[in-house]
């Protein structure tokens, strides 16, 4: 086992030569430093970003809570260094640390990276080679971490195949002591077989998935014949984790309390995991299934514990679609009027258009500040929405505008996307259309002029397992023509085009980030070959290049006799073998495929939380089931006990 001092002592001498030193000293409220020795089994997490990105993730922070309450385990955490911290880092010797203790992360047993984004592969490279742990898992020793991707992106982990030990996909609360107790006891038998052995037992619990017990066989033309098992025991297909009573996993606990500022300056409660409204577009409505509601009084004591060890002023009540928890209502009240005099604000991350009211959004902001409202049509025109099955009409938008303009807010933002199935230039033109009805309507019910509209585009980027998993992805170029015709359109507007706020993201990073997200193994050398180019926090525009992406797929791929295009713009088929169908998120693959045929067709699909069961295949899979209130209970105020 490497030593594992603690390097700030090399570090101290470090930080008044770069940008915001703060985030590398830790020390945060509620950060745990459990001593070394007494521990058997020592996680390193990571979220592959900058510490103001990384340090509100709630996946880390759950995970980091859950093992330091366990006996005999830690955690720490450690986030990405800036480029000017990781040259004097390179220059004095300094490895990879955790911000808890500033111990080398090469130390520690498990290296464990959670994933929301693609973008963030380069970074786990870099962060690899500062621990010193050699970039490929064949290449790894018995003293080496092993490096276990999680999070949203590792249900398709396959680009980073050869970079990673294992990877586990679904829930990770339960899945991470799992996996403690499997290498505890094989540390305690003395490491027999070495790093083979624990990932095999890993493995073979079927609920994790070790890259390099599988192959993949490839077909003349440049697609996947088949992914099977190399060794006997390793299962054909691995499963996903699901926990099903959120209210057993009251985490966190003890929120983070950053030193430096964050993107969110906030205490969050996931308050339901899981979303069935079926947006066709969306993974993480698709790989969270099914829904699991998180109980009203739940929900209470954990906004109690958290304010009381963070002193926050703000609680974000997160989900996929906030609104819809069954109780959504009475929990925004029961918050509201608990915390009425310590002005306590509450925040929903953004409302489905039909799931609005102006008493939920009343409830919100009875204690704090009154800013936009956020809604997601995502498709500009009717049509669009059928393809997509986000059953929004536009009658429902304006409604729900004008109830919001009428009762005095000013500002509402909109955000859609670009390059949908199917999608032409006149659907997203309509998204301008949209826009100035939004105006005119609020302006009508207002009285005011000062009305504002803001319009948020992203690039549609298909997604593993979803029904637009099939999809071709429209090109940068196509996708940059679309919106320069949109924005010509809106600023050609003399009524209302000052009126509206024009956000968009040009098509390149699109093309990068689905690369990325379908690839398959091969497309591991491109992203070795960006990070050896220097590519770094690709999740940023200003760190971002897309020419040199491009310039290192097109040394790496053509020896495969593929390309970009042959992974971003190609359409799929049904007999084609998708490099993550052996990864099992629950859907049924028929399903996806008749959903996707259904989006051809422009037919809409129910939300099953409220209709028969459409045969997804998750809960019947997966031995689990829906779980929604109403449970009858309410939030009664904290009475002060004398």
């Amino acid at each position: 086992m490497t030593a594992a001092e603690s390097v700030f002592p090399q570090l101290e001498a470090l930080l008044p030569h770069v940008q915001k030193p703060i985030q590398y000293v830790g020390g945060e409220l509620n950060s745990t430093v459990k001593p070394w020795e007494s521990c058997d089994v020592r996680w390193a997490l990571m979220y592959p970003d900058a510490y103001e990105v990384g340090l509100p993730n709630q996946g880390v922070m759950i995970l980091y809570e859950v093992l330091n309450e366990r006996e005999g385990v830690l955690a720490e955490r450690t986030y990405s260094v800036w480029p000017d911290m990781e040259e004097l880092m390179r220059e004095h010797h300094v490895p990879q640390f955790t911000v808890d203790s500033h111990r080398p992360v090469g130390a520690f047993d498990v290296f464990g990276l959670s994933f929301s984004t693609e973008l963030g592969y380069t970074n786990m490279l870099t962060a690899l080679d500062l621990a010193g742990i050699p970039l490929e898992s064949k290449n790894r020793g018995i003293d080496d971490p092993i490096v276990l991707a999680g999070g949203h992106a590792a249900f398709n982990p396959e680009p980073i195949a050869e970079f990673i030990d294992c990877a586990v996909i679904g829930d990770g609360e339960q899945a991470v002591l799992d996996m403690t107790e499997i290498i505890r006891a094989w540390k305690a038998e003395g490491r027999p077989g070495g790093r083979e052995e624990v990932l095999f037992r890993l493995a073979k619990t079927g609920n994790v998935y070790v890259p390099g017990f599988y192959d993949v066989e490839y077909l003349p033309d440049g697609r996947i014949g088949r992914v099977v098992p190399n060794k006997s025991g390793v299962p054909w297909r691995v499963s996903k984790h699901t926990v099903m009573d959120l209210d057993e996993w009251p985490y966190p606990k003890q929120p983070l309390v950053p030193l430096a500022e964050t993107v969110h300056e906030r205490m969050s409660v996931e308050i339901f995991r899981g979303c069935t409204r079926g947006c066709r577009f969306c993974q993480a409505g698709m790989i969270t299934r099914p829904v699991r509601e998180r109980s009203i009084t739940g929900i209470g004591e954990m906004v109690e514990k958290g304010l009381k060890a963070t002193g926050f002023e703000e609680v974000g009540l997160l989900s996929l679609s906030s609104a819809d928890h069954t109780e959504i209502g009475e929990i925004a009240k029961g918050l509201a009027d608990r915390y009425t005099e310590d002005k306590i604000g509450l925040s929903l991350p953004s409302t489905r258009v039909d799931a609005f009211n102006v008493d939920l959004a009343n409830e919100l902001t009875r204690n704090g500040r009154r800013s936009g409202l956020t809604f997601a049509p995502e498709g500009g025109s009717e049509r669009m929405r059928k393809v997509i099955n986000k059953m929004v009409s536009e009658e429902d938008l304006i409604r729900t505008v004008a109830t919001a303009y009428g009762n005095g807010w000013r500002q509402v933002k909109l955000y859609f996307m670009c390059g949908l199935p199917t999608e032409t230039d006149e659907d997203v033109l309509q998204i301008g259309d949209m826009a100035v009805n939004v105006i005119a309507k609020g302006r009508e019910v207002s009285g005011q002029n000062d009305i504002r509209c803001t319009v948020s585009i992203g690039g549609f980027v298909p997604k593993p397992h979803t029904p637009f998993q099939w999809a071709p992805q429209l090109s940068a170029e196509q996708t940059d023509a679309r919106l320069e015709k949109l924005r010509d359109k809106i600023r050609g507007d003399k009524k209302y085009g000052r009126s509206i706020g024009f956000r968009y993201h040009d098509g390149k990073p699109g093309i990068v980030e689905g690369l990325l997200s379908r690839g398959d193994r091969r497309v591991g050398a491109v992203i070795r070959a960006v990070y050896e180019d220097g590519g770094r926090f690709d999740g940023w525009r200003e760190h971002f290049s897309y020419d040199r992406w491009m310039a290192c797929a097109e040394k790496t791929l053509p020896s495969y006799g593929v390309d970009v295009d042959w992974y971003t713009t190609r359409e799929r088929t049904y007999e084609e073998v998708l490099p993550w169908d052996h990864l099992d998120s629950g859907l049924d693959k028929d399903w996806l495929w008749e959903d996707w045929q259904d989006a051809l067709d422009e037919t809409e699909v129910e939300d099953c939380r409220w209709t028969p069961c459409f045969d997804c295949g998750v809960c019947p899979q997966m031995d689990t089931h829906i779980q929604i209130g109403p449970t009858g209970k309410k939030l009664l105020p904290l009475t002060v006990v004398k």
